[in-house]
């Protein structure tokens, strides 16, 4: 069989063909480096199936235009699935399959990494030594332990940030639409609004679906704590960027991390250290000092890697094989 992978960078093509060798008939796997969209797919020509990544648009067009080209599977190497229309793929008969849990702890221990990191501004600190300035004037951070942490989204991420903050002594607070037992043994589940009152951090853990577009808007972003700090690696437009950008400037937000941007599609996975970056809004936010931007490498670990390459292949033997695929995605 014929896979296109999209978006494919050179850990794409290392960790994918490690795992397509360990197969007994291997798949014919050609890389692209572009992102799917309707201006690519025609890359996925003579093919049977695409493998996309999350800033891929598998949208209704670009779905009927994989169909007449004779594409039967959308496979995401992900677990959002919110690029896709469901809908559409369905109606054509076209089988989209994810990878619904890869390495949580690689996702729960960057978004640690950046709340430690902003919270004592060692991002900061680290510069200023290298230039042979050994103040400590605006490095000033709080102590964690005792603070109270609030996770929207207590999954399998959501869950293992939980006991991360735990250890650090911190008090834990949930919210969640189904919550987790495991979730209860270590923290106490919320209203929404109620976590955002009391919450000293908010970390955000939730897949993105219409209902929760701009989840964090500025009507949510009055209700938490003065000077709290708001993380996101979860989906960009879980956060209203507009509304998070008159917090910082009112000093209602204290500070903020983000492994993930509304508009991602245009910057991340890129070099564009050469380029002109237009995009206004991401640059307001680089002015700020208590702002802290990645580029979407939560996931990013050796671990998570090979876990996300594995998994795919099991749903592409699943499609090759003519069997029930457990990580297939319907629409709702």
């Amino acid at each position: 069989m014929n896979i296109v992978v999209f978006s494919a960078h050179a850990y794409d093509k290392r960790f994918l063909n490690e795992a397509n060798q360990s197969e007994v008939a291997p798949f014919n796997l050609v890389f692209h480096d572009v992102g799917l969209s309707m201006e690519t797919v025609a890359f996925a020509q003579g093919s049977d199936a695409v493998c996309i990544f999350v800033n891929d648009v598998a949208n209704g067009p670009v779905i009927e235009a994989l169909y007449k080209l004779g594409v039967k599977g959308i496979f995401l190497r992900c677990a959002g699935f919110n690029n896709v229309d469901l809908e559409m793929a369905q109606q054509l008969g076209l089988l989209v399959a994810r990878v619904p849990a890869y390495a949580p702890e690689a996702v729960a221990e960057h978004t640690v990494a950046l709340m430690m990191t902003l919270n004592r501004n060692t991002h900061r600190a680290y510069n200023r030594v290298r230039e042979g300035n050994f103040t400590l004037n605006g490095l000033l951070g709080m102590t964690l332990h005792g603070k109270t942490v609030g996770i929207i989204g207590t999954g399998k991420i959501g869950l293992a940030v939980a006991k991360i903050m735990k250890g650090f002594g911190c008090h834990i607070l949930g919210f969640d639409p189904a919550p987790s037992a495991e979730f209860l043994a270590i923290g106490e589940m919320l209203e929404l609004e109620s976590l955002l009152k009391r919450s000293d951090i908010v970390t955000l853990h939730c897949p993105l679906f219409e209902h929760n577009r701009h989840l964090i808007n500025s009507e949510r972003l009055a209700l938490m704590k003065p000077g709290a700090m708001l993380i996101n690696t979860s989906r960009g437009a879980l956060i209203d960027t507009r509304a998070v950008i008159a917090g910082l400037k009112s000093r209602r937000l204290g500070a903020l991390a983000i492994d993930v941007y509304e508009q991602e599609s245009a910057l991340f996975f890129h070099d564009r250290s050469s380029e002109i970056i237009d995009d206004d809004i991401f640059q307001r936010l680089m002015t700020f000092p208590n702002v802290l931007v990645t580029g979407h490498q939560g996931f990013f670990t050796n671990e998570a890697l090979r876990e996300i390459a594995d998994v795919t292949f099991q749903n592409l033997n699943c499609f090759a094989k003519g069997t029930n695929c457990p990580n297939a995605v319907l629409p709702t």
